[in-house]
Protein backbone atom coordinates (compact mmCIF):
# COMPACT_ATOMS: atom_id res chain seq x y z
CA UNK A 1 0.00 0.00 0.00
CA UNK A 2 2.80 2.40 0.92
CA UNK A 3 4.52 1.55 -2.37
CA UNK A 4 1.33 2.42 -4.28
CA UNK A 5 1.02 5.77 -2.47
CA UNK A 6 4.64 6.60 -3.27
CA UNK A 7 4.08 5.78 -6.94
CA UNK A 8 0.94 7.91 -7.03
CA UNK A 9 2.76 10.84 -5.42
CA UNK A 10 5.64 10.51 -7.85
CA UNK A 11 3.24 10.42 -10.78
CA UNK A 12 1.55 13.59 -9.54
CA UNK A 13 4.90 15.30 -9.11
CA UNK A 14 6.14 14.37 -12.55
CA UNK A 15 2.83 15.40 -14.11
CA UNK A 16 3.11 18.81 -12.46
CA UNK A 17 6.56 19.30 -13.95
CA UNK A 18 5.42 18.67 -17.53
CA UNK A 19 6.23 20.89 -20.49
CA UNK A 20 6.93 24.62 -20.11
CA UNK A 21 6.83 27.50 -22.56
CA UNK A 22 9.37 30.29 -22.30
CA UNK A 23 9.14 33.68 -23.98
CA UNK A 24 11.54 36.61 -23.86
CA UNK A 25 11.87 39.94 -25.63
CA UNK A 26 15.04 42.01 -25.61
CA UNK A 27 14.53 45.56 -26.85
CA UNK A 28 17.26 47.94 -25.63
CA UNK A 29 15.98 51.48 -25.22
CA UNK A 30 12.40 50.44 -24.51
CA UNK A 31 10.77 50.28 -21.09
CA UNK A 32 11.26 47.63 -19.91
CA UNK A 33 14.26 46.71 -22.05
CA UNK A 34 13.85 43.00 -21.30
CA UNK A 35 10.99 40.73 -20.29
CA UNK A 36 10.70 36.99 -19.90
CA UNK A 37 7.70 34.79 -19.20
CA UNK A 38 7.33 31.12 -18.35
CA UNK A 39 4.06 29.23 -18.58
CA UNK A 40 3.40 25.65 -17.53
CA UNK A 41 0.53 23.28 -18.28
CA UNK A 42 -1.29 24.21 -15.06
CA UNK A 43 -1.59 27.81 -16.29
CA UNK A 44 1.00 29.16 -13.84
CA UNK A 45 2.72 32.27 -15.23
CA UNK A 46 5.96 33.85 -14.02
CA UNK A 47 6.97 37.27 -15.36
CA UNK A 48 10.42 38.81 -14.96
CA UNK A 49 12.14 41.97 -16.18
CA UNK A 50 15.60 40.55 -15.48
CA UNK A 51 16.85 37.08 -16.37
CA UNK A 52 16.80 34.81 -13.33
CA UNK A 53 15.02 37.37 -11.14
CA UNK A 54 14.26 35.84 -7.72
CA UNK A 55 10.87 37.49 -7.17
CA UNK A 56 8.80 37.20 -10.37
CA UNK A 57 5.23 38.38 -10.77
CA UNK A 58 3.04 35.28 -10.57
CA UNK A 59 -0.51 34.72 -11.75
CA UNK A 60 -2.55 32.05 -13.46
CA UNK A 61 -4.30 31.67 -16.80
CA UNK A 62 -7.65 29.93 -17.18
CA UNK A 63 -7.55 26.32 -18.36
CA UNK A 64 -9.01 27.28 -21.74
CA UNK A 65 -6.43 30.04 -22.20
CA UNK A 66 -3.56 27.72 -21.28
CA UNK A 67 -4.82 25.09 -23.70
CA UNK A 68 -4.99 27.65 -26.52
CA UNK A 69 -1.43 28.83 -25.90
CA UNK A 70 -0.04 25.29 -25.86
CA UNK A 71 -2.03 24.41 -28.99
CA UNK A 72 -0.30 27.28 -30.79
CA UNK A 73 3.07 25.91 -29.67
CA UNK A 74 2.02 22.52 -31.04
CA UNK A 75 1.10 24.10 -34.39
CA UNK A 76 4.57 25.66 -34.49
CA UNK A 77 6.20 22.26 -34.03
CA UNK A 78 7.52 23.28 -30.62
CA UNK A 79 9.72 25.83 -32.42
CA UNK A 80 11.66 23.37 -34.53
CA UNK A 81 11.92 25.70 -37.56
CA UNK A 82 12.73 29.38 -38.29
CA UNK A 83 9.96 31.94 -37.82
CA UNK A 84 11.61 35.21 -38.84
CA UNK A 85 10.16 36.71 -42.03
CA UNK A 86 13.59 38.05 -43.06
CA UNK A 87 12.01 41.23 -44.37
CA UNK A 88 13.39 44.77 -44.21
CA UNK A 89 11.20 45.92 -41.34
CA UNK A 90 11.92 48.05 -38.28
CA UNK A 91 13.61 46.33 -35.37
CA UNK A 92 10.88 45.46 -32.84
CA UNK A 93 12.96 43.54 -30.34
CA UNK A 94 14.50 40.07 -30.40
CA UNK A 95 11.87 37.56 -29.36
CA UNK A 96 12.55 34.02 -28.20
CA UNK A 97 10.08 31.14 -28.05
CA UNK A 98 11.32 28.06 -26.20
CA UNK A 99 9.75 24.68 -25.54
CA UNK A 100 11.05 22.80 -22.50
CA UNK A 101 9.96 19.30 -21.53
CA UNK A 102 12.44 17.58 -19.24
CA UNK A 103 15.72 17.23 -21.13
CA UNK A 104 14.02 18.17 -24.40
CA UNK A 105 14.43 21.81 -25.41
CA UNK A 106 13.95 23.70 -28.66
CA UNK A 107 13.84 27.41 -29.33
CA UNK A 108 13.63 29.99 -32.09
CA UNK A 109 14.50 33.69 -32.20
CA UNK A 110 12.94 36.31 -34.46
CA UNK A 111 12.26 40.00 -34.94
CA UNK A 112 9.12 39.79 -37.05
CA UNK A 113 7.17 36.75 -38.22
CA UNK A 114 4.39 36.44 -40.79
CA UNK A 115 3.33 33.03 -39.47
CA UNK A 116 -0.25 33.43 -38.12
CA UNK A 117 0.35 30.98 -35.27
CA UNK A 118 3.56 32.78 -34.27
CA UNK A 119 1.72 36.12 -34.32
CA UNK A 120 -1.10 34.71 -32.21
CA UNK A 121 1.33 33.19 -29.68
CA UNK A 122 3.28 36.45 -29.51
CA UNK A 123 0.05 38.31 -28.79
CA UNK A 124 -0.72 35.95 -25.91
CA UNK A 125 2.69 36.56 -24.34
CA UNK A 126 2.38 40.31 -24.90
CA UNK A 127 -0.96 40.24 -23.07
CA UNK A 128 0.66 38.36 -20.19
CA UNK A 129 3.43 40.97 -20.07
CA UNK A 130 0.97 43.88 -20.13
CA UNK A 131 -1.08 42.24 -17.37
CA UNK A 132 2.00 41.87 -15.17
CA UNK A 133 3.14 45.43 -15.87
CA UNK A 134 -0.25 46.85 -14.89
CA UNK A 135 0.01 44.94 -11.62
CA UNK A 136 3.53 46.19 -10.95
CA UNK A 137 2.49 49.81 -11.54
CA UNK A 138 -0.59 49.46 -9.35
CA UNK A 139 1.41 47.97 -6.49
CA UNK A 140 4.09 50.67 -6.81
CA UNK A 141 1.58 53.53 -6.61
CA UNK A 142 -0.34 51.96 -3.74
CA UNK A 143 2.87 51.72 -1.71
CA UNK A 144 4.70 54.89 -2.70
CA UNK A 145 2.52 57.28 -4.72
CA UNK A 146 -1.10 57.46 -3.60
CA UNK A 147 -1.79 60.36 -5.93
CA UNK A 148 -0.73 58.14 -8.82
CA UNK A 149 -3.18 55.35 -7.94
CA UNK A 150 -6.03 56.88 -9.97
CA UNK A 151 -3.88 56.94 -13.11
CA UNK A 152 -2.69 53.37 -12.51
CA UNK A 153 -6.30 52.23 -12.17
CA UNK A 154 -7.28 54.11 -15.32
CA UNK A 155 -4.50 52.39 -17.29
CA UNK A 156 -5.69 49.04 -15.94
CA UNK A 157 -9.26 49.79 -17.00
CA UNK A 158 -8.12 50.79 -20.48
CA UNK A 159 -6.18 47.53 -20.85
CA UNK A 160 -9.20 45.58 -19.64
CA UNK A 161 -11.50 47.37 -22.10
CA UNK A 162 -9.10 46.47 -24.92
CA UNK A 163 -9.12 42.80 -23.83
CA UNK A 164 -5.40 42.92 -23.05
CA UNK A 165 -5.62 41.56 -19.51
CA UNK A 166 -5.29 37.92 -18.43
CA UNK A 167 -5.11 36.55 -14.89
CA UNK A 168 -7.05 39.55 -13.58
CA UNK A 169 -7.57 37.91 -10.18
CA UNK A 170 -3.99 38.87 -9.35
CA UNK A 171 -5.18 42.47 -8.79
CA UNK A 172 -7.94 41.70 -6.28
CA UNK A 173 -5.87 41.93 -3.04
CA UNK A 174 -4.46 45.31 -4.06
CA UNK A 175 -7.86 46.61 -5.22
CA UNK A 176 -9.53 45.50 -1.99
CA UNK A 177 -6.81 47.33 -0.07
CA UNK A 178 -7.60 50.55 -1.96
CA UNK A 179 -11.35 50.17 -1.38
CA UNK A 180 -10.99 49.59 2.36
CA UNK A 181 -8.34 52.25 3.10
CA UNK A 182 -9.79 55.74 3.60
CA UNK A 183 -6.40 57.31 2.96
CA UNK A 184 -6.94 56.79 -0.78
CA UNK A 185 -8.90 59.32 -2.82
CA UNK A 186 -12.62 58.63 -3.18
CA UNK A 187 -12.16 58.58 -6.97
CA UNK A 188 -9.59 55.82 -6.61
CA UNK A 189 -11.87 53.79 -4.35
CA UNK A 190 -14.78 54.11 -6.78
CA UNK A 191 -12.63 53.09 -9.74
CA UNK A 192 -11.17 50.17 -7.80
CA UNK A 193 -14.70 49.01 -6.94
CA UNK A 194 -15.70 49.12 -10.61
CA UNK A 195 -12.70 46.99 -11.57
CA UNK A 196 -13.35 44.47 -8.79
CA UNK A 197 -16.96 44.13 -9.91
CA UNK A 198 -15.87 43.57 -13.49
CA UNK A 199 -13.34 40.91 -12.47
CA UNK A 200 -15.64 39.05 -10.10
CA UNK A 201 -18.52 39.11 -12.59
CA UNK A 202 -16.28 37.68 -15.30
CA UNK A 203 -16.49 40.81 -17.47
CA UNK A 204 -12.76 41.54 -17.36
Amino acid sequence: MKYFILLLAAGTLFGAEGPHLFYSKSFPGSAPAYVEITLDKTGAVEYREMAGEDNPVKFRLKDSETAEVFQLADKLGHFDHPLDANLKVAFMGTKTFRWEDGASKSEVKFNYSQDPSAQALLDWFERMAESAQRGIELERTVKYDKLGVVRALLLLQVSMDKKRIVGAEQYLPMLDRIIKNESFMHTAQERASEIVEAIRSGKS
